[in-house]
């Protein structure tokens, strides 16, 4: 009787060991976030943003995201980029310190908030997609909308993983816009720009699952298409998981 009851006991603690080993062990499908620094004052910077266009298109529903953060530091030079945001400058300006760099640059694109590299560099553009692409995550996010509203939108969310010293933002992106430019170094030049970050915010408190809403600026129109972005980070800004919404 006596060893019948340690057989049991031992069993149990088997399917118990496997069962949380398995739990912390669980993997989800990889996940690419491309964040890149861009102006519409900088001749270089074209060349960067079409190649985001062409990734991002290449690999929709690949779990590859592509934004684009529009830096105020080019608009001296004649022409002031109307989707850029010094928010966005000093966002850069974090990685950078971060990676440890003592200047900024544009085009410059991070990747998973983890390494950077000049935007329009197709070769090491692709080698990173494919790499990353790779490495699988510890969490899974679905998101769901409720509402788009004239000056806010509202959807709800959840978070499959380990919610511990992470944190979570949400950003809304203009799908795309065209821009004729007037003045400064791409005068006279017609501009296409993709994922446009016009808003960006951290949530207060990252939960399992929720809802949260993001404030539409006045720079958008009635006839821009609208995406919503949840990217989950740790305190070291490593991006371990994201999500897209369209509206």
């Amino acid at each position: 009787m006596k060893r019948k009851y340690l057989i049991t006991l031992s069993l149990f603690t088997l399917v118990f060991l496997a069962s949380f080993t398995n739990l912390i062990d669980k993997k989800h499908k990889p996940v690419v976030v491309l964040e890149l620094f861009t102006s519409q004052g900088c001749s270089s910077c074209p060349s960067a943003d079409v190649l985001l266009e062409t990734v991002g298109k290449e690999f929709t529903g690949d779990n590859v995201f592509t934004l684009s953060y529009h830096v105020d530091y080019w608009n001296y030079i004649g022409w002031t980029d109307p989707f850029s945001q010094k928010e966005y400058t000093q966002k850069q300006r974090s990685y950078a310190q971060k990676f440890r760099d003592n200047q900024i640059y544009t085009p410059a694109v991070i990747v998973n908030g983890q390494e950077h590299f000049v935007g329009s560099n197709r070769a090491k553009m692709y080698a990173k997609i494919k790499e990353y692409k790779q490495k699988s995550s510890q969490y899974d996010i679905s998101l769901s909308a409720i509402e788009n509203a004239s000056k806010t939108i509202k959807f709800n969310y959840k978070i499959d993983g380990n919610l511990s010293d992470t944190k979570a933002r949400v950003v809304l992106a203009i799908k795309e816009r065209t821009t004729k430019v007037k003045r400064g170094e791409n005068a006279r030049r017609t501009l296409k720009n993709h994922n446009i970050v016009v808003n960006e915010r951290y949530l207060t408190n990252v939960a399992t699952k929720g809802t949260t809403t993001i404030d539409i600026p006045k720079i958008v129109s009635k006839d821009d298409t609208l995406s919503v972005f949840l990217i989950l980070e740790n305190k070291q800004k490593d991006i371990l998981s994201a999500q897209k919404l369209e509206f």
